[in-house]
């Protein structure tokens, strides 16, 4: 696994327009920035797109415009799993697929309570298997409605099921990480990607065999997260790969401050069209807070010159 190709897969963000709607030019331009810095995948309709804070007509809406507008170039994921009921997490789940994404993913909080025992999750898995036909799904521990990591031994279960091809890893704890990668390898899974969404992971976990990296970093600097996982393997980059990840890691608690205004106030110091206004934070950034992203961006700067890589915009 540590031989194939690492991919970085931006968790999207949306832009809205001065009415806080959804904003397509700036999604369109958004998208054409993500590719020019080497993207290989997109994951739409997440948590830093504020998917709880749209409609689930506007849900589809924007899954349908990124999926029209990439038009093949690189595969398409997004959430699926909404409804209060199983039933009505596949009804939703056809209807995004079927607006021309590669795989649906789930969310693990969406299949048991806060207090159910994982017993509770595998079966209302199972059940969504069921409903869902031959659609390709894939895991998200997304940290709502509440975060629900998997154990080894559950990833094991719900992967052997033949009917996941995709987890987005949020359990932060690198042991956890190895665990899940060890029972790919052990079930000798190689069509099945594992990516993780922690950047302070992002060396260790490319090197122990993810797929890929799919955290919010992405939304601020997705030339540096490509060209970690275009470098992390390489015998003769080791050196600067350690450097990139403990700057990464260092500026990471940074750039989660009044997150997702923070990447929207840093993308529009890259020059991008996108507009500081969230349906998630509805406050304004402090003046140290813009200060704190003033100085990522000069780092950011650095970075790239140090490590000659050329900025998407």
């Amino acid at each position: 696994m540590a031989t194939e190709e690492k991919k970085f897969v931006p968790v999207m963000i949306t832009p809205f327009n001065l009415k806080a709607k959804v904003d397509k030019d700036a999604l369109s331009t958004l998208i054409d920035f993500y590719l020019a810095a080497g993207v290989k995948g997109f994951f739409a309709n997440c948590l830093s797109s504020e998917m709880f804070s749209i409609s689930e007509d506007e849900r589809l809406e924007v899954t349908k415009h990124i999926v029209d507008y990439v038009n093949g170039r690189v595969p398409i994921v997004a959430t699926a799993s909404f409804g209060l009921t199983i039933e009505d997490k596949a009804e939703f789940t056809k209807k995004i697929y079927y607006a021309g994404i590669d795989a649906a993913i789930m969310i693990t909080g969406h299949f048991a309570n806060v207090d159910d025992n994982d017993e509770v999750l595998l079966r209302n898995f199972e059940k969504m298997f069921g409903l869902t036909g031959n659609i390709p799904l894939g895991m998200y521990e997304c940290p709502a409605p509440y975060k629900r990591t998997l154990s080894a031994a559950v990833f094991k279960q719900i992967v052997s099921s033949g009917r996941m091809i995709y987890h987005k890893d949020t359990s932060i704890a690198l042991e956890s990480v190895k665990a899940k990668l060890d029972v790919l390898r052990d079930l000798n899974n190689n069509k099945f990607e594992f990516y993780d969404a922690h950047s302070p992971n992002a060396m260790y976990s490319l090197q122990m065999g993810a797929k890929g990296m799919s955290s919010i970093s992405g939304n601020f600097y997705p030339e540096i997260l490509v060209w970690m996982c275009n470098n992390a393997n390489h015998p003769d980059k080791q050196e600067e790969v350690k450097w990139l990840q403990s700057e990464i890691t260092r500026v990471d608690p940074l750039i989660h401050q009044a997150y997702p205004i923070s990447a929207k106030y840093f993308l529009q110091k890259r020059g991008l069209p996108v507009r500081t206004i969230s349906r998630t934070f509805a406050l304004e950034l402090t003046p140290d807070q813009k200060k704190i992203l003033d100085q990522v961006y000069l780092d950011f700067l650095g970075w790239c010159d140090r490590l000659g890589i050329k900025r998407a915009i």
